[in-house]
């Protein structure tokens, strides 16, 4: 049987290395996908490998479509059989609408809706001939619940939510299941950039570590009958 395959995008932010390390552990090779190979990339790789999984760096923007076609195209033209993706490259451009600039609400709401739409396409055909596949996206509450001075990126999160309900329907017969996670307050440098953040009931920030291992349920065999879904990790936020 071949070797199966988990394709992160943002891998080397806080999330996207726990989401690596934590499907590494559960026996995935990973592709790892960043902006450019940095020294933040080769130490998601090193610890992937620890697990005794392959780990490939596969640096495109998800943006460039061109960029995206090129290098997964060569992946599976290799022999890779990726059947999990999780859409996690995203970024946050915070300001008042009033002060938005037209080029950083482009930017957010591009790397999260262009770059699922053209990573997840990209991808989509293989799992469809093979009737398997999860593919994960990481949205945010913000998109369920809006934040002040976050409209672009409430924007991108909540369009990500209605793409993944609506490809969820397109798949399910397929052996295919999309779901979508919203996290809260995780203690990952971009959450630590933004100002005056609440406090969840729980009393704490989550972690990387808790949201990679419901990402790690909804890739698992286990989760095969739950899709569509958009799961809140929040510590009781909303």
């Amino acid at each position: 049987m071949p070797e199966r395959y988990a394709l992160i995008t943002g891998a080397s932010g806080g999330i996207g290395a726990a989401v690596a390390e934590t499907l590494a552990g559960r026996g995935l090779n990973i592709v790892l996908n960043c902006r450019r190979a940095d020294e933040r990339s080769d130490a998601v790789r090193r610890a992937v490998e620890t697990h005794d999984r392959a780990a490939i760096v596969c640096p495109f923007d998800v943006t460039d479509r061109t960029a995206v076609q090129t290098a997964l195209r060569a992946l599976v033209q290799e022999g890779l059989e990726i059947d999990v993706v999780v859409n996690n490259a995203g970024i946050a451009r915070n300001a008042l609408l009033l002060e938005q600039s037209a080029d950083d609400w482009t930017s957010t709401v591009s790397t999260t809706l262009d770059g699922f739409f053209h990573v997840t396409k990209e991808l989509l055909l293989p799992m469809v001939r093979r009737r398997h596949g999860r593919i994960i996206n990481v949205s945010s509450i913000v998109g369920l619940a809006g934040n002040r001075g976050q409209t672009a990126y409430a924007a991108a999160k909540a369009g990500l939510i209605g793409a993944t309900r609506a490809l969820s329907r397109e798949v399910a017969g397929h052996g295919i299941t999309v779901n979508a996670v919203a996290p809260g307050v995780i203690d990952t440098p971009m959450t630590r950039a933004v100002a005056g953040l609440p406090q969840p009931p729980v009393g704490r920030s989550g972690t990387p570590q808790e949201v990679a291992a419901l990402i790690a349920f909804l890739a698992s065999d286990e989760a095969a009958y739950i899709t569509g879904q958009v799961i809140t990790i929040d510590g009781g936020l909303i």
